[in-house]
């Protein structure tokens, strides 16, 4: 039966988060109209609300469903995706944030379309796009299932009615409403995880946490072939955490690139401790003989990932299970809403404005971005009702963003001079390919390629294929833009085969460089820590570097 209390309290709750999107879309009324203000909140976003914000944008549904899901499943060990993306944060921090932030970028494409033009960095927005989606996915399925279990309502429905409020805020107030509600619902996780750990615990039908009596842990023998599946898991959710527009939009909109670094580190920590109410939920359900619950059944299949719904409903008094709820939904929201706007302003600016239309206005680009935030939200929320796992979703999320993005992103921060347009089209076609011929059993993709210790039975791979992907990328990105600065800097080839207008400027450039200047970013801040070197890469687009045209 219908739930009348639990709905109530969960529309009072999604009342209360509206209205705290709305009023800070109200606040900043006045600020202007320009995509700047809603895509980065005016670069205003100070240190606190920065780090609570940052927080709760990972802190998500598939975050916290998804650990407790898999600590039941698998055991702690297997547990990798809330440590990897937390741990992924500190090192975005250390190597990433303060140059992005010194910069002035908007979105996390601008650098990859300055370096490699327009449409190269067009088409790196699909796997950026793909990644934000199965994110959005993983957390609005992980609220599915929660208010089917506690509420006793239709799985599309909550879904469809979460999202639709997310995306209202969100439209309206831009960033700047994102980061105010998530700094209430980061509480609202907070309390409600930590207040249903204590009475779960105490539920007579939960034995001993005793690793000797239950084995929350799991395990891997020393010479089972699995410990490279864990390896590859482990570097993708590091490195594959990085390459997140969700994660440089909160950089960019820092006031200083120093705020930025401390910013990462501080949130890195806020999710690392994040994680541990839900471990401990993952641990207390396989602990439990559920048979002697009003549930009735161990959970197992499809319903494995209903089990931090499950002990908030089946373990806990009524009022700790609605509190609990309000956690999820507040976890949902937070991450939703964040995920959908990065999507819908990289569409805006570096699709739709630096390819399509470069004239277009800030009003223009602004609609446009609304417009892609209720699009995405859609697909989202389709993927969210179609896909069964959690955690699945949470990983896979961060495949593609790994293998094609992370090396060109590295590159084009660290390394600007080394690469070109020819070997950053190489290096995604070889990537993905490679990626793609190792096969993905759960969408139905057969391995191609049988690496090492591949398990026939379950079609697993147990070699770290998605890292050996990632790798055939970043050197078939170095490889591939030395030969071509090789052929055409020495001349092997005319000027007219450059095609792509790396090393030779041409008078009319169809390519789409000539007007790059108008739509790069520029550092908003005067100050002395804001001094922008982008400004200068700009106003010499074409000069060469080491030889290097860079910018085409």
């Amino acid at each position: 039966m219908l739930n009348i209390p639990g709905l109530a309290g969960i529309i009072v709750f999604y009342l209360l988060i509206l209205g705290i999107g709305i009023y800070a879309a109200w606040r900043r009324r006045n600020k202007g109209g320009k995509s700047e203000e809603v895509m980065l909140a005016g670069r205003s976003i100070g240190p606190l609300v920065g780090i609570l914000t940052m927080t709760a944008t990972w802190v998500g549904g598939g975050y916290i469903n998804g650990t407790a899901e898999k600590v039941y499943d698998k055991g702690l060990i297997w547990c990798q995706a809330p440590f990897g993306y937390a741990l992924s944060l500190a090192v975005g921090g250390m190597f990433f944030a303060k140059p992005m932030r010194e910069a002035g970028y908007v979105t996390m494409l601008d650098p990859l379309q300055q370096a490699f033009g327009r449409r190269m960095g067009g088409m790196l927005y699909f796997p950026a796009l793909m990644g934000e989606t199965f994110w959005s996915a993983a957390i609005l399925s992980a609220l599915g299932s929660t208010l089917a279990v506690i509420l006793d309502i239709g799985n599309t429905v909550s879904i469809l009615v979460s999202a639709a409020i997310a995306v209202f805020y969100t439209i309206f107030g831009g960033l700047y409403s994102v980061a105010y509600t998530d700094v209430i619902q980061l509480f609202c996780i907070f309390i409600g995880l930590w207040i249903t750990v204590p009475f779960a615990m105490v539920h007579e039908s939960v034995g001993s946490l005793a690793l000797n009596e239950t084995n929350w842990l799991g395990s891997i023998e020393p010479t089972s072939p699995e410990w490279g599946l864990w390896i590859d898991y482990w570097l993708l959710l590091i490195c594959g955490g990085i390459p997140w527009q969700v994660y440089f939009q909160r950089v960019l909109s820092c006031q200083t690139p120093t705020h930025a670094r401390v910013l990462s580190y501080t949130a890195s920590v806020g999710c690392l401790l994040s994680a541990v109410p839900a471990c401990i939920i993952g641990a207390i359900a396989k602990a439990t003989d559920w048979s002697q619950t009003d549930y009735g059944k161990t959970p197992e299949g499809y319903q494995v990932k209903l089990v931090l719904p499950l002990v908030m409903q089946y373990l806990t008094p009524t009022w700790v299970a609605f509190l609990g709820l309000g956690a999820v939904s507040a976890a949902v929201m937070s991450s939703a809403d964040s995920s959908v706007l990065s999507a819908s302003s990289m569409f805006a600016r570096n699709i739709y404005q630096n390819v399509f239309k470069q004239e277009a206005t800030d009003r223009e680009v602004i609609w446009v971005m609304r417009a892609s935030i209720v699009v995405v939200a859609a697909i989202a929320c389709t993927i969210g009702i179609l896909i069964n796992s959690i955690y699945y979703l949470f990983k896979l999320c961060g495949d593609l963003v790994y293998v094609i993005l992370f090396p060109q992103l590295l590159m084009v921060v660290h390394f600007r001079d080394r690469v070109n347009t020819y070997g950053s089209f190489v290096a995604f076609c070889l990537g993905l390919i490679v990626r793609l011929l190792g096969g993905e059993p759960y969408i139905g993709v057969p391995a191609t390629i049988q690496y090492p210790f591949y398990d026939e039975e379950t079609g697993q791979q147990n070699f770290p294929f998605r890292t050996i992907a990632m790798l055939v990328s970043l050197f078939s990105l170095i490889v591939s833009s030395a030969i071509a600065k090789a052929i055409f800097t020495h001349k092997i080839l005319p000027p007219k085969f450059d095609v792509c207008r790396c090393f030779h400027r041409a008078e009319n450039d169809e390519l789409g460089t000539a007007n790059l200047n108008k739509t790069l970013p520029l550092a908003m801040s005067k100050t002395k820590e804001d001094v922008s070197p982008l400004k200068a890469a700009e106003s010499n687009l074409y000069m060469p570097v080491n030889g290097t045209m860079n910018g085409v």
